[in-house]
């Protein structure tokens, strides 16, 4: 069983004084059977009072108020958790009784909620794609492989190519993106076909398997499985999820699961500078929080006067995408 500390640090600057910052983050670890939080610290700049609720999927939201006039915001969060390994389903169930079961169980909550699809023009192309036949002759365990293999080979992984603000459809036209877009067209795929699916934000922890998306915030899918449950798929590197990948929150899409929100009163303009650094239990790839910001930057941007209205929430997304 793994063990990971991994320090995550959102920090925000700004050239002239702001107030009234209202800010919420989702940096909880999902706690379950298969996923132990030993210990996790949050600071924020100004020791603020954070409350904590859950929400209707179950993550663990805090929020937070900075009234004060501040230059500078910094939000530092450290975990240690153990992830424990999971068996994968048994691929030798009838498939006509799997994929009768997902046809019986489509309006009954939760599972109604994982199958609606987002607005997209192309949802022909891909439904064709996704019926192309071979599908639905095999398993649902074997089907799930066999769409996240297609979006891996047919995506390329180009870091900067897109946002959050990126539509599925200009997606699909660039066939290319990070871990959440991936994830994205996986969703459309799998719900196409009746499997439920969510998305999952987190960290992967590879260490050394040279696996995208270390040294960032990732994101995933999990694809429902008849008479075995919710199974982690990684279509960014085309594997299961087990023990190498630590979930922070699940939901429809990546804007149930965004990091960090806020919003604030002051200028526009902003620099955001996000790290992530996962230390393993025999203390290799550790790192000081210093050199999380100065080596391991994820993403750093100065928001333009000339952007209509506040937009913090916006660029915060935008600049926090998983990788």
């Amino acid at each position: 069983m793994p063990q990971f500390t991994i320090q995550h640090i959102t920090k925000y600057t700004y050239p002239e004084p702001v107030m009234d910052s209202a800010n919420q983050i989702m940096l909880f670890p999902l706690k379950d059977e298969f996923q132990e939080v030993k210990s996790q610290h949050i600071f924020i700049t100004g020791e603020p009072f954070l409350e904590i609720f859950t929400d209707y999927y179950g993550n663990e939201i805090g929020s937070f108020m900075n009234i004060a006039a501040h230059t500078e915001m910094r939000i530092e969060s450290t975990i240690s958790v153990v992830t424990k390994p999971r068996l994968l389903p048994a691929d030798d169930q009838d498939t006509p009784t799997q994929w009768a079961h997902l046809e019986e169980i489509k309006y009954i909550i939760p599972y109604i909620d994982f199958l609606k699809q987002e607005n997209f023009k192309d949802l022909a192309e891909v439904k064709a794609i996704a019926d192309a036949g071979f599908y639905k002759t095999v398993s649902v365990f074997t089907a799930v492989k066999q769409l996240n293999e297609y979006v891996y080979n047919n995506l390329s992984y180009i870091k900067g190519i897109t946002t959050v603000e990126t539509t599925l459809d200009e997606i699909w036209q660039l066939k290319a993106g990070v871990c959440q877009d991936f994830a994205h067209i996986l969703l459309v795929m799998l719900r196409l076909l009746g499997i439920p699916a969510r998305y999952v934000s987190g960290y992967v922890c590879p260490h050394d398997n040279n696996l995208r998306g270390e040294g960032a915030t990732h994101a995933w899918v999990e694809a429902y499985i008849p008479f075995y449950g919710w199974l982690g798929v990684d279509p960014t590197n085309n594997c299961m999820v087990n023990d190498l990948h630590v979930r922070l929150a699940i939901g429809r899409s990546f804007s149930d699961c965004s990091p960090v929100k806020g919003t604030y009163k002051g200028t526009a303009k902003q620099t955001l500078e996000v790290g992530v650094s996962v230390s393993y239990e025999d203390g290799s790839v550790a790192a000081n929080q210093a050199a999380i910001l100065t080596a391991q930057v994820i993403g750093q941007a100065v928001i333009s006067d000339k952007i209509d209205g506040n937009s913090y929430r916006r660029y915060v997304q935008m600049i926090q995408q998983q990788q």
